[in-house]
């Protein structure tokens, strides 16, 4: 009875080992043959790419403008700047802009509804000015009190000295008017008095209107001064207001990219060109982002349809149409080549969808239809550059080869739809005939 079993065990392994072998084998099979196949080719030009949004809000941070040179020298010298932006519209003064440092932001993909918190910027610097500033106005604020207090003590001085000289004048025509009955030496020496002193009152009276003119014009122009000042003052508190940035309107804050790609998040900076801390998207219009090689980038024209995956969902696919292309190339990291910014908008809308997310794309340049075509690899050239296909005949056949896309490529002569070829050479590919040597001509026409 052992022994039967034995035997039967035996025979279920040898049972077992002859399956699996002939499953291996075609398994084999299929990933060693291809067939040659005939329908419509496309054309494609691929790369991965990433979602943005293709309108979007940019939360900014203070408006920075250039300088507003105005009655930039009032009160004392005002505030000339440096080179590079400045502000303008503080009392007419301008301050050299300086870049921002992001002290906090919101984690990137808050969402948020308009007047919410978003971020919060560094005005240590712009402190210390307004200290010197408020200083300045207490400064002039007293200036012009004293100012106002000293004239006010010159003129009733002046006012008293006239009076005075009223009085002098006054009493000078009395005398004269009882000289009359003097010798003519004494009433001429009184009537030159009374002159005299005549004169004197005038000149105090022209003097005192002279003063009033001149203390009137000193207080305008330290009051305009102080008022240049406050204004300053006030703006430069409103500016300073504004480093902490709220939501301009609701929706989902993705942080901005620098140039180099790099997200604005706390401690990054942000200068005066360019002011934006983040941007809320609008979601339900995408575009997918692409660099293309400048040896390709003739090849895809506005409009053409796209075919997109984003990596987020790989069983879902999106389709698109080429939106813009970029007129001038850019040298990107890591590449030797110049590549092209291409836009593709993705058709319809889907809430999934968010930016920044990693795509892979492939923009349908050309489509051809009814023609044969066969893998790639398929393809083997020899010394001579002619290529050919190992066929399952045993015959290595020479073909005329079209256009190709990242995956196959056109055989505009040489093999017929549903013919069985090797994927990679077969063993002992030297023993295989050489057939269709009278397409060699038309091949190298053809290049």
């Amino acid at each position: 009875m052992k022994k039967v079993l034995l035997f039967g065990g035996i025979a279920l392994a040898i049972i077992a080992l002859i399956v699996f072998s002939n499953l291996t084998s075609r398994n084999n099979i299929v990933s060693t043959y291809a067939e040659v196949k005939k329908g419509t080719f496309e054309i494609t030009v691929s790369n991965s790419g990433e979602l943005i949004a293709e309108k979007s809000i940019d939360i900014l941070g203070p408006s920075i403008g250039q300088a507003n040179n105005q009655g930039g020298n009032q009160g004392g010298g005002g505030r000339q700047g440096g080179g590079g932006p400045q502000f303008g519209g503080f009392g007419g003064f301008n301050m050299r802009a300086q870049d921002l440092k992001i002290l906090d932001i919101v984690p990137e993909g808050t969402v948020v509804k308009e007047g919410d918190y978003v971020a919060q910027l560094d005005k240590s610097s712009y402190n210390n000015t307004l200290k010197t500033e408020l200083d300045n106005l207490e400064t002039l604020q007293t200036n012009l009190q004293m100012k106002i207090l000293d004239t006010a003590v010159v003129l009733t001085n002046l006012r008293d000295d006239i009076k005075n000289q009223v009085y002098v004048v006054e009493e000078a025509a009395i005398v004269m008017d009882q000289s009359k009955y003097e010798p003519p030496a004494t009433i001429r020496k009184a009537q030159m008095n009374l002159n005299r002193e005549q004169r004197t009152l005038e000149q105090k009276k022209k003097s005192y209107a002279l003063q009033v003119a001149q203390a009137l014009a000193q207080i305008r122009y330290q009051q305009i001064t102080l008022a240049d000042e406050d204004k300053y003052v006030n703006d430069l508190q409103n500016f300073l207001a504004k480093f902490t940035i709220t939501a301009p309107a609701p929706g989902m804050v993705i942080y901005k990219k620098d140039r180099n790609g790099t997200k604005r998040t706390t401690g990054s900076s942000v200068n005066a060109w360019d002011m934006a801390i983040a941007t809320l998207p609008d979601l339900s219009s995408m575009i997918s982002k692409i660099y293309v090689n400048e040896i390709e980038i003739n090849k895809v024209k506005a409009g053409q349809k796209a075919d997109i995956i984003v990596d987020a969902f790989p069983k879902k696919a999106y389709a698109g149409r080429v939106f813009t292309i970029g007129n001038i190339g850019e040298q990107l990291p890591n590449s030797d080549a110049k590549m092209f910014e291409v836009q593709i908008k993705v058709d319809g809308s889907d809430p999934a969808l968010r930016p920044s997310m990693t795509t892979g794309n492939k923009i349908i340049t050309k489509t051809i239809n009814d023609v044969v075509f066969i893998p790639t690899e398929c393809v083997q050239t020899g010394a001579d550059s002619i290529p050919f296909v190992y066929k399952r005949n045993k015959t290595r056949q020479v073909v005329l080869l079209g256009e190709a896309n990242d995956k196959n490529v056109i055989v505009e002569k040489g093999l017929e739809p549903g013919t069985s070829i090797y994927l990679v050479p077969p063993e002992k590919a030297e023993n295989f005939k050489l057939v269709g040597a009278n397409l060699i001509p038309l091949i190298k026409n053809h290049k």
